[in-house]
């Protein structure tokens, strides 16, 4: 199994621990809360749901009925659901907090399902995430620095942007780390914390990633 198709399997699990959703409820989720999944199709999902579905992580379920156009002949949506397997399943995923939790593919769609995680684990994950960026940010320097002589002005301002970023990145780690360290969860202030920070977007959080901007849903989309 690939690491995208793994990203998009586990995202699928969080979200259904959530409630049941048919493929365009889900795929709206995916497209506007983990900005990581904004370019892909039902030609992506539902080979995903499908061995979701074998494996016995999920349930095809009928839709209501009444959704599906009486006159025209179109079937009800399908409706998915995580079953027991799936859940612990998906909690098994949760806990893992090796590479593959911090890389780049992967750290958006894990840290959008930060507030199923245990903090321990959190911790794990964002250190891990820091330590990363700090090698990587480490090594730009070193190649900036070797490099700069021969590089036109263009080429420069191109690594400085790449190195802000990445800084840009490291600090807001930092800051979650602490709040982490504290004992702080990032939550709004609906949890009754006067003036704590919401870092998520939509109802399973999304990457509050600088610049991020889901895209909306394409018109015409269809669905099963």
């Amino acid at each position: 199994m690939s690491r995208r198709s793994g990203i998009l399997e586990f995202a699928v699990l969080g979200l259904l621990r959530e409630s049941p959703m048919h493929g365009y409820e889900l795929r709206k989720r995916l497209n506007t809360s983990l900005g990581v999944f904004r370019a892909f199709s039902y030609g992506t999902l539902y080979p995903c749901l499908k061995t979701l579905v074998a494996n016995g992580w999920l349930i095809e379920e009928p839709g209501n009925e009444t959704e599906a156009a009486p006159l025209t002949g179109r079937r009800a949506k399908i409706v998915y659901r995580l079953t027991a397997e799936g859940k612990e399943h998906f909690e098994q995923l949760l806990s893992q907090t090796g590479p593959d939790a911090y890389e780049d593919e992967t750290f958006a769609a894990r840290f959008a399902f930060f507030g199923q995680t245990s903090r321990d684990v959190r911790m794990r994950v964002l250190e891990g995430r820091r330590s990363r960026l700090e090698e990587r940010l480490e090594k730009m320097r070193l190649s900036l620095a070797r490099t700069r002589e021969r590089l036109d002005d263009y080429t420069l301002e191109l690594q400085r942007h790449g190195m802000e970023s990445v800084e840009r990145e490291v600090r807001w780690l930092n800051e979650l780390i602490e709040s982490e360290r504290a004992g702080r969860d990032l939550k709004g202030p609906a949890s009754g914390e006067p003036g704590s920070r919401d870092t998520t977007s939509g109802a399973s959080g999304g990457l509050p990633r600088p610049g991020d901007d889901p895209r909306p849903d394409t018109p015409g989309d269809t669905a099963t």
